[in-house]
């Protein structure tokens, strides 16, 4: 059977014993930008994954928290953890969550595991889910590059800060930032104009 979660089903029991359970990695970068979106607003978690340590940094901040993740046993574990989040089991770049309208979305570890063309679709998916003032961030690599996956072994490929700038103005949002937090994940953190 394919896996539609990009490797991540066949892995999903180690990633949740691992990152799904512990580490906090990204948190304080989470928080920051948590606090720039509309209080108590609806953000929607793109690759949701367990909910550790994500979804957990949004629901603590007070939101009304989406996720989509297209792993069974990712959405299994966070529905566990989270039963009162709605989250779905689709693949993100046709989730039909993007029929709605949040005040933030979030693509953590998510954007590079997907073919070029797809990650420029889901920005200006999620550029159109954006309300007024609405807050988008992901995480990719600055620089253009290839690699395989540290857990499954699939391709990744980062488009590069350049292009990713590209790619959200001409989906309408506005580059507001950038930062990196202490494992080297670099955060491009958008406004809906």
């Amino acid at each position: 059977m394919r896996d539609r979660a990009n490797g991540y089903e066949s892995v999903a029991a180690q990633y949740v014993a691992g990152r799904g359970t512990g580490g906090t990695i990204g948190v304080r970068q989470v928080r920051d930008w948590a606090a720039t979106v509309r209080a108590g607003g609806a953000v929607l978690d793109l690759g949701c994954g367990p909910g550790y340590p994500v979804t957990q940094a949004l629901v603590d901040a007070g939101f009304e928290v989406y996720g989509v993740d297209a792993s069974p046993s990712m959405i299994a574990a966070i529905r566990t953890r989270f039963p009162d989040v709605e989250v779905v089991c689709e693949r993100v770049e046709t989730s039909s969550f993007f029929g709605r309208t949040f005040d933030g979305v979030i693509a953590w570890g998510l954007l590079f595991l997907l073919r070029p063309a797809v990650q420029e679709r889901v920005i200006r998916k999620v550029a159109r889910a954006l309300a007024p003032n609405g807050r988008f961030v992901f995480t990719a690599p600055r620089q253009a590059c290839e690699w395989n996956d540290a857990m499954t072994g699939r391709p990744s490929v980062s488009l590069g800060a350049e292009r990713y700038r590209c790619a959200v103005e001409a989906a309408g949002l506005t580059m507001i930032g950038e930062t990196e937090d202490e494992g080297k994940n670099r955060y491009y953190m958008t406004s809906r104009k």
